[in-house]
């Protein structure tokens, strides 16, 4: 099976924030920070503590937020040129191929460490920090998305 594609950018932002919020550690300092927010406006409503733990609590929940859902993506986004690219991606019983204007390159299934499926994108994840992002748009149909969903599913561990 052979796809085209490219990337829009309002995709790739979700799909970069699926990649973000699915980090362990990611989701440990979220939950931390959260858990920190709500003690600290129980124990500010029970006059337990002074307004600035609460208000630094919030502080902390706000940066994280506006970190992982904006400031990451966009920086991710615009240090990457591979977004702005047209690719074509042929998959195979023994592997995959990315091709490109200035050439392509070959991977076996087992290059891939796990994978991770969003709305519109397939994350094939090399190790813990680099992956390629398939975008579903890139298939004709439904039916050409379920079976490429398959044979990533029978060829690779789910993260």
């Amino acid at each position: 099976m052979t796809i085209y594609f490219g990337y829009e950018k309002p995709q790739v932002m979700q799909a970069l924030r699926y990649h973000f919020i699915s980090r362990r550690e990611i989701r440990l300092m979220i939950i931390l920070v959260n858990v920190f927010a709500g003690v600290s406006i129980i124990l500010f409503l029970a006059k337990t503590v002074q307004p600035m733990a609460f208000l630094m609590g919030s502080f902390m929940w706000i940066v994280l937020m506006v970190s992982f859902w904006f400031i990451l993506p966009m920086a991710v986004y615009r240090r990457a040129s591979t977004f702005k690219h047209e690719f074509s991606m042929s998959f195979e019983e023994d592997g995959f191929t990315l091709s490109h204007e200035k050439g392509y390159k070959a991977w076996e299934w087992t290059a891939l460490q796990n994978y991770l499926e969003s709305p519109h994108f397939f994350h094939l994840y090399f190790d813990s920090r680099s992956f390629f992002l398939v975008p579903k748009s890139g298939c004709k149909d439904i039916a050409e998305v379920q079976e490429l969903r398959q044979l990533i599913k029978s060829k690779v561990k789910k993260g």
